[in-house]
Order: structure tokens, then sequence, then C-alpha cells
């Protein structure tokens, strides 16, 4: 079974080539943790600026990230990422945009 996942303690969890990817997994942590900062704030009405700029962020690196990965897990939390932070810039514009307040 080619496609088979066998843990290599000497890489990273999302580099199954057995290379290591600093770019890519840092590129991917950040898209992750951005697209759960800008999911979980785009619940409150109040924090739209916050949810709105860290999604358009996210949604940029995780741009990048899925652009210039190498493996299928990578692309996949990349992925996750990318769709946490799409529906937080959303809810965020939708709640007042990235300057809401601010101008008018």
């Amino acid at each position: 079974m080619a496609q088979a996942m066998r843990p290599d303690p000497g890489h990273s969890l999302f580099a199954t080539d057995g290379k290591p990817h600093p770019l890519q997994d840092t590129l991917l942590a950040v898209t992750l943790v951005l697209g759960i900062l800008s999911f979980v704030t785009a619940q409150f009405h109040n924090l739209h600026l916050l949810s709105s700029w860290a999604g358009l962020i996210g949604i940029l690196t995780g741009g990048y990230a899925q652009f210039i990965s190498v493996t299928t897990r990578e692309r996949f939390f990349t992925i996750l990422g990318l769709g946490l932070s799409a529906v937080g810039f959303f809810l965020g514009m939708a709640h007042g945009g990235l300057f809401g307040g601010v101008i008018g």
C-alpha cells in the first residue's frame, strides 16, 4: 500500500515525503491560527475589525501557502485554514467591515 501513513519522527507532522518544509509549515500554522481567530471573533459583532483583518490576512497567507505546498497533508490543512479565514472575513465584513466605525 503505497499511500500508507508512516510516522517519521525526524520531520514535520505535515511533511509526508520525508523532507523538511519549514516555510510551508510556518505558512500553514499562520493560516490555521488566523482562520481560527477570524472565525471565532466573527461570532461577536463588536469584533468585526479583528475578524475581517485576520480573515483577509489569513486568505492571502493561505493562498500563498496553497501555491507553494508540497504534500497533500499540507494542502488539506491549508484549505481548512483558508475556509475558516474566508468565513470569518465575510462575517466580519457583514458586521461592519475593515474600516467600520472609522469612516462614516
